[in-house]
């Protein structure tokens, strides 16, 4: 059966890279008959200032029963000052489908976007994985007299035993079907001690399941130096949702920028939602200028998490190819848009 994309294009330049995205795809289906349905979705700040309706009744029931995967756009538009509309529809999906791991790949593709000097593409080129459903972004928290001199506010960082056990194992799973030989994990435990001491003890335990694979500990601070001291020792980065939320930023800009970062929210075995990293840069959208490489590659993910490997590695190839040629916009050196790229890329494949 055909495997079932639920495509959410979202606000901004989200819009116009998603379509690239979904031009590469369908270049793809048509050049190696991919059995692959793509259904567009208008949830986004159109329909929330028109209709009111961020994530529609029901909707979450709907993406799990009947379909395979969920490619999203950026979301936010300055007509929705509060972005009331993004956090229903992007956390809603990660907290209703529980989409427990981020998975942000660092990957230099060329050389010549490396800010750092004498860095070559095999020495950028490692995973973060970001715990997604728990941490200091759910939500958790309250102000006292708020909007005078005296206010409290106060946010609450959560961390469960089996949120934590599961993204750790999730790391060294990865790191073991991939045939790689090395887990960091990353925490502030010595500022911490009770919410990510827990990260502490639990990994202590898990990486015993592991024998395998050389597994150690960096506080968030010491992990952000090391990345750009020496990014090559890393392989598999695991750590807290707002850590990874920070690190894998400065990841992207080792492999050179936002315009090249894609990302997964997964759930094995299950419905799971991929997402470039950027925003919706609303001053740029409309003009033909965003880069749709991060939704291209983003796109590959999504492939190779449906099982056609073979399918995601040529976009990452003919990705790789269009930096090594030129053919990209200009954060990237290029002259072209973000259509140009698209047409490139999928006449490529």
């Amino acid at each position: 059966m055909a495997k079932r994309i639920a495509l959410i294009p979202g606000d901004g330049i989200g819009r116009e890279v998603t379509a690239e995205a979904r031009k590469v795809i369908l270049a793809l289906v048509k050049a190696h008959r991919l059995p692959m349905e793509l259904v567009n979705f208008d949830w986004g700040a159109d329909k929330y200032l028109r209709e009111g309706v961020s994530l529609p009744k029901g909707g979450l029931e709907m993406l799990r029963r009947e379909f395979d995967a969920i490619f999203i756009g950026a979301l936010g538009d300055p007509r929705v000052p509060d972005m009331k509309h993004a956090a229903d529809i992007l956390l809603g999906i990660r907290f209703g489908l529980d989409l427990y791991v981020n998975e942000r790949p660092v990957k230099l593709l060329d050389a010549s976007l490396c800010p750092l000097k004498n860095c070559s593409e095999k020495d950028v080129n490692f995973v973060v994985l970001r715990e997604n459903t728990e941490g200091a972004y759910v939500g958790m928290g309250g102000n006292f007299k708020r909007g005078t001199p005296d206010e409290v506010a106060i946010q609450e960082d959560v961390n469960t035993r089996k949120g934590v056990e599961r993204i750790l194992v999730y790391a060294f799973e990865y790191a073991r079907s991939k045939g790689l030989k090395k887990v960091c994990m990353s925490d502030k435990s010595n500022a911490l001690p009770y919410g990510h001491g827990l990260w502490q003890r639990t990994f202590a335990e898990v990486r015993e399941r592991y024998p395998e694979i050389e597994s150690w500990h960096l506080y968030i601070d010491a992990l952000a130096m090391q990345m750009v001291k020496n990014p090559a020792q890393f392989q598999v980065i695991v750590t807290s949702n707002m850590f990874g939320d920070i690190v894998s930023d400065l990841g992207a800009q080792l492999q050179g920028g936002l315009g090249l970062a894609a990302s997964a929210n997964i759930n094995p075995g299950r419905v799971s939602m991929f997402e470039p990293v950027h925003g919706s840069a609303p001053k740029y959208a409309g003009k033909n200028l965003a880069n749709p490489m991060a939704a291209i590659l983003t796109a590959a993910m999504m492939l190779d998490y449906l099982g056609f490997g073979q399918e995601a590695r040529r976009v990452e190839s003919a990705v790789s190819n269009a930096i090594r040629e030129g053919k990209t916009t200009r954060d990237l050196g290029g002259d072209l848009g973000t259509r140009e790229v698209g047409d490139w890329i999928s006449a490529h494949l």
